[in-house]
Formats: structure tokens, C-alpha cells, sequence
């Protein structure tokens, strides 16, 4: 339950704490943790935060991979984290949504079904608290949810800001630009 000395944070997964690729993270042989990530998270739960996922997860309906082969890959992401902090290192909560874009679901993101669904697993609004995303549909979803978009240089990041087209210009007005998690996190923290 979320009470006014709790804070969360939402986080994107791939390309924000593990690498991505175009050809999808379809095994837990393929999901290695983007530099820094860890001890981002690490750092978050040592200092009390919630720390929750939200991420896209289509490989799943275009057959590419299972929910089991998905479970895998989070246990890896839990094991990387409590051999680094400590079981109370753990990620709190991770949710997913493995819809394709045109299948419109309010729970793949840029709509907001996932924020809701943290919302309602905390029992508190996710207003003003950060979120951090390698994406436009990241920083949407956390503009829509009024939350702190926080936009990461990695994964699919430095590829969007290269682009400079008005989209992504107006979409990252006012955005924090950061290198990676682990800078986005201690900037949070100091």
C-alpha cells in the first residue's frame, strides 16, 4: 500500500535495464543487463523504494516466446539482483502486456492499462513519482499517468534523439535526458 513517506518508480525493461534487440529477448541466454542497471536498482530498493515494471511484451503473441520463457528471464533479473543487494533487492512487481500494437489493448503501452494495474497493486496513485523509458510510448504513458518521465540514452534512446523530428522533439519537451538507469537513479537519489 502506498502511503505518503512510500515512493515507487515505474521502469521499462528493455532498453532501460536489460539490452534489447530489434529480434526480440527470447530466451534468458539472450537478456543480459544494460551497464549499470543492477546497482540501479539495487540503490532504489536500498533507499525504499517500490520499485515496479511495466513492459511490452509482444514476442509472446507473435510466438517468438512463452509466458514460462518470460518467468525465466525475470527469475534471472531477480537472482542478478538479490546476489547483488540482498533478498530486499528484489523488483517488487513486474506486469506485462504481451498484445501487438493493433490489437489496441489499454494494457500495452502508450495506453495506460499497466500503470493502472501498478496502481491498483499499491493502492495509490502513480502521480508525480518517476518513471524511466527508452521510448516515446514510455514517456507517454508516464505524461498520461502525470508521472515523471525520465528518458534513458539506451536501448532504443540515443537512436530516437538522433532523429530531432518534431514528434520526438515536442513528445521530450521538458524531459530529463539521461545516459543510462543507473544516472537517472542517482540524480533521483541526491
Amino acid at each position: 500500500m502506498l502511503n505518503s513517506n512510500q515512493k515507487i518508480i515505474v521502469l521499462d525493461r528493455d532498453g532501460v535495464i536489460n539490452q534489447d534487440s530489434d529480434a526480440y529477448i527470447k530466451h534468458p541466454d539472450e537478456w543480459h543487463p544494460e551497464p549499470g542497471s543492477i546497482e540501479a536498482i539495487v540503490k532504489l530498493k536500498q533507499a525504499g523504494w517500490l520499485v515496479a515494471i511495466a513492459t511490452n511484451q509482444s514476442g509472446i503473441k507473435r510466438g517468438y516466446y512463452d509466458r514460462y520463457t518470460l518467468s525465466l528471464m525475470h527469475q534471472k533479473l531477480q537472482k542478478l539482483l538479490m546476489a547483488a543487494g540482498g533478498e530486499a533487492a528484489k523488483v517488487d512487481w513486474i506486469n506485462y502486456s504481451p498484445y501487438l500494437a493493433d490489437d489496441n489493448s489499454v494494457c500495452r503501452k502508450p495506453l495506460p492499462g499497466m500503470l493502472q494495474a501498478i496502481e491498483n497493486r499499491f493502492g495509490g496513485s502513480l502521480q508525480g513519482f518517476p518513471m524511466v523509458g527508452d521510448t516515446l510510448h514510455d514517456v507517454a504513458v508516464a505524461q498520461l499517468k502525470g508521472m515523471v518521465p525520465l528518458f534513458v540514452k539506451t536501448g532504443k534512446g540515443a537512436g530516437i534523439l538522433a532523429k530531432q523530428d518534431a514528434k520526438t522533439q515536442a513528445v521530450l519537451a521538458g524531459v530529463a535526458v539521461y545516459d543510462n538507469l543507473l544516472a537517472a537513479v542517482e540524480d533521483i537519489l541526491s
